[in-house]
């Protein structure tokens, strides 16, 4: 099974390298980054021993097709897409804040409003909400960006207070991640899904915000069908998502949590090809779009020539 588990690359004015845990980013000339989206998967903060062949390409494909689905919206990141599995962009200093932005109570904001809890990130949430209920209005709810360890709820006001962000800049801020939101919403509603939460990144450069990163793909967004969902909520059953919560089921399943003492099941063949499956059928159910592999070529080697090529035309 040819899939992409890590690059050693070497390119031209090549200046810094960064193994992630599912992404291999190539600095190149202090000025623009190459980031590899490999084929590792990674889950309860563990990247798996076997990598899932393309996966790295589904995500990247759809983040390229978000990305320049709301480039009327917000400037982002991206020069090129020279690979299925590439993306090359220019370097923004990124704020130190993700923003994370609710239409339903799901996930994190569940489980803080089941304790009790009717305010997230200072936002106050209403009486009477059951999990996955859809929010009065989408809530923002930022996160600080830890280089350490798991990122923490913080308020606008505290962002504010504590200077991590510039007041004009958060407004702005503010309104590019709603833009987006309701962007992703309606473009997901064409496809039957419902975008339930997500999260954006931004970065600078001069005085400019740019999006980057990633967004609205199954590995930074939750997404329910929207066919049957009124129905399943009437009779508090679970929805049905749309995300790579199977991976995990397949793992607690077979005895692994991520937990000190616990082993990797084996990933045969047969469960390599089928969560490779799953992942195009992601891409395909999100996209609209047929899934395209790619030819018989080495795919390293062609990642390699790929990311050359572009570079030289930078």
């Amino acid at each position: 099974m040819d899939a992409i588990k890590e690059t050693h690359f070497n390119f031209p004015s090549q200046t810094a390298y960064y193994k992630g845990k599912v992404r291999d980013v190539y600095t190149i000339a202090d000025k623009y980054l190459a980031m590899v989206v490999t084929d590792r998967i990674s889950a309860f903060d563990v990247v798996l021993p076997e990598p899932i062949p393309f996966k790295g390409q589904v995500l990247n494909q759809i983040a390229a097709k978000f990305l320049k689905a709301t480039a009327d919206i917000v400037p982002n990141w991206v020069l090129s897409v020279p690979d299925p599995s590439v993306t090359i962009g220019r370097i923004c200093e990124p704020f130190k804040v993700e923003m994370v932005i609710r239409g339903y109570l799901a996930g994190h904001a569940a489980r803080e409003y089941t304790l009790g809890k009717r305010q997230v990130c200072g936002v106050s949430l209403p009486d009477g909400l059951k999990e996955n209920d859809i929010l009065p209005e989408p809530i923002i709810t930022p996160t600080t960006k830890a280089s350490v360890g798991h990122d923490e709820d913080i308020s606008r006001e505290d962002i504010l207070a504590k200077g991590i962000v510039s007041e004009a800049d958060y407004v702005q801020l503010e309104n590019y991640t709603r833009k987006l939101f309701a962007r992703g919403t309606e473009i997901a509603a064409g496809q039957g899904l419902i975008l339930v939460d997500t999260k954006y990144e931004f970065g600078k450069v001069g005085d400019t915000i740019y999006l980057i990163d990633e967004i609205h793909t199954p590995d930074s967004s939750r997404y329910f069908y929207s066919d049957g969902y009124a129905e399943r909520q009437e009779n508090d059953e679970p929805q049905k998502q749309l995300s790579k919560e199977f991976v995990r089921k397949w793992l607690i399943e077979n005895g692994f949590q991520g937990k000190d003492g616990q082993t990797v099941p084996e990933m045969t063949r047969e469960i390599v090809l089928s969560i490779s499956d799953r992942y195009i059928e992601l891409y395909q159910q999100i996209t609209g779009e047929a899934f395209v592999k790619p030819g018989d070529e080495d795919v390293l080697q062609r990642v390699e020539r790929n990311i050359n090529t572009a570079l030289a035309e930078l």
